[in-house]
């Protein structure tokens, strides 16, 4: 069984690779290694899967699972930039690949040992990725 939960938030990030030259990064990245960043409007579906308890009828009560997305995701990165706010980019180029999977480390760690997670961003419309920790 699979339950599921979608947020969204707002962040700027910049694709940039230190160790290249701003023509390298403009090669490579083009438009999104803006010197002065660039936005998107995230939409960010996480997938829960196990067993239904059979006390309770629930895999996972989504009230709490809307808390935790929110308490280690969405509260961190809405509303920021991504390459200057968000430790956890600190040293990691946020493209979709890289927030999807932190988000996944974030929330996972705090999921019952019996769940697993799977984290979907959509970046654009037309723009998505998927992690499940492999």
């Amino acid at each position: 069984m699979k339950v599921g939960r979608r947020e969204t938030f707002n962040s700027a990030h910049r694709l940039f690779n230190p160790a290249w030259d701003d023509e390298k990064n403009f090669e490579v990245f083009g438009k999104c290694s803006n010197p002065n960043y660039h936005g998107h409007n995230y939409v960010m579906e996480t997938w829960v899967e196990g067993k239904i308890d059979p006390v309770t009828g629930y895999l996972m009560d989504l009230k709490e699972l809307k808390n935790l997305i929110r308490s280690e995701v969405t509260d961190k990165f809405d509303h920021r930039n991504l390459n200057l706010d968000v430790i956890e980019f600190k040293d990691l180029n946020p493209t979709a690949e890289n927030i999807a999977k932190v988000a996944w480390e974030l929330i996972s760690t705090k999921l019952p040992k019996h769940l697993s997670l799977t984290v979907r961003l959509w970046e654009t419309e037309n723009n998505i990725v998927e992690y499940s920790g492999e």
